[in-house]
Parts: structure tokens; C-alpha cells; sequence
């Protein structure tokens, strides 16, 4: 980002970096790359289009910011759930499972419109393809954890991987209840095991804010 000329100036009438790179992430999401441009990002935040260049050197560092914040929002909370702490392996995969849930963990949105991006620019295809190497690497390390043979390991961690870019690919629309009653036979799929038992689903429900019918 480039930096301010001069430093006690007020900044408010010229927006901030975050603003822009908001503006340029809303855009994204509702009309795909082609939609991120600083004229119509300024129209969008009331601002002269001039006042871009106060926070970016050009739309290439806009779009440079906007794949950071994929990489923020997608990857870095994909692997975090890979490593977090369970006693079982149905809860080990009930905690990769439970990422997908909530847009404030993985943003799917905002992954949907990057691989979009993806297929008009052989650079961003490039570091999609790098995240799904090392998104995948860390499924098949958290299955090998619990016991599994390499192989076997990385054909697992495939089937859940393309499941959930299945599922964001296809913008698969299902209710929360219809998704938490599926998810028990997912992680017996993907693991080869016993589904997860009744202790682990409550601890689950309760995480991601879910009471079944029944239960209130």
C-alpha cells in the first residue's frame, strides 16, 4: 500500500484501506472479478475515484489484498480445524466438518468467487490449485494421526475435500437441520469407522448453536 504524504492529515473524506478492500470484496462476491474496479468502487463508497491511490498503488494490489483475505478467511481456518484438539477421530473430523458450518470460520462465498476468478486468470488458478495441495495435505496428516496407511489417508482426505468444494461449487442449498442429520454418516464415510456417538453430537449441536427438534 502506498503511504500517506502526510501523516497528521485526516483520511475519513478518502476512505481507509479496509473500506476499499470491503468495497472491493462486496464486488467481488456480487459480480465476480470483472465487477472490481475503482470507478464503481468509489461510486459504491461515495468517494472520488482518485482516493484509491491514497491507500493502493494500483487494482492490482487491490486484488493482490483481496486474495490474502481468501487465503484468511478459507485456507487458514481449514487447516486450523485440522490441528485442533479431539479425543477421537469422529471428533477430530466432526471439527474439519463443523469449518464448513459457519461462514465466519470459512467463507464459501468468498471461495466460490475466487475459484470463478480462477478460470479467467492462470495466476490465481495457480495459487487455488497450491491451497487445495496444502488444504489436502492437512487432511491426510490429521487421518494418518489416526492410524491410517498413507494411501488410504490421502484418498479420504480427497473425498472429504471434494465433498465440501462440491458442496460450494454446486451452491447446495440445505437446511441447518438437514445438514447436522447427514453429518454423522459423513464421518463414518470418510473415516471407514463407527459414526460419531451421541456425547459427540451433543458437544458438536451445542458448538454451532444447533438444538434437534425434540430436544428444546
Amino acid at each position: 500500500m502506498a503511504e500517506r504524504k502526510n501523516p497528521e492529515e485526516p483520511t475519513g473524506w478518502r476512505g481507509s484501506p479496509e473500506s476499499w478492500l470491503e468495497a472491493g470484496y462486496e464486488a467481488l462476491i456480487e459480480g465476480g472479478i470483472d465487477a472490481v474496479r475503482i470507478l464503481p468502487l468509489a461510486n459504491r463508497l461515495k468517494l472520488a475515484r482518485t482516493s484509491f491511490y491514497w491507500h493502493f498503488r494500483s487494482r492490482e494490489d487491490l486484488l493482490a489484498a483481496l486474495l490474502s483475505r481468501w487465503d484468511q478467511r478459507t485456507t487458514a481456518p481449514l487447516i486450523l480445524a485440522t490441528g485442533a484438539y479431539a479425543e477421537t477421530e469422529a471428533e477430530a473430523l466432526l471439527n474439519v466438518i463443523g469449518c464448513f458450518l459457519s461462514r465466519d470460520q470459512f467463507d464459501d462465498r468468498l471461495e466460490f468467487a475466487v475459484r470463478s476468478w480462477a478460470l479467467q486468470d492462470a495466476g490465481v488458478m495457480a495459487r487455488v490449485q497450491e491451497a487445495d495441495r496444502t488444504r489436502l495435505a492437512a487432511l491426510a496428516a490429521l487421518l494418518e494421526k489416526w492410524g491410517h496407511a498413507t494411501q488410504d489417508a490421502e484418498v479420504r482426505a480427497r473425498t472429504i475435500y471434494l465433498v465440501q468444494i462440491g458442496y460450494i461449487s454446486m451452491q447446495a442449498q440445505e437446511s441447518l437441520a438437514e445438514r447436522m442429520a447427514r453429518i454423522p454418516h459423513y464421518v463414518e464415510i470418510y473415516s471407514g469407522r463407527a459414526r460419531p456417538g451421541p456425547r459427540e453430537m451433543a458437544r458438536f449441536h451445542a458448538r454451532h448453536g444447533y438444538e434437534p427438534e425434540g430436544q428444546s
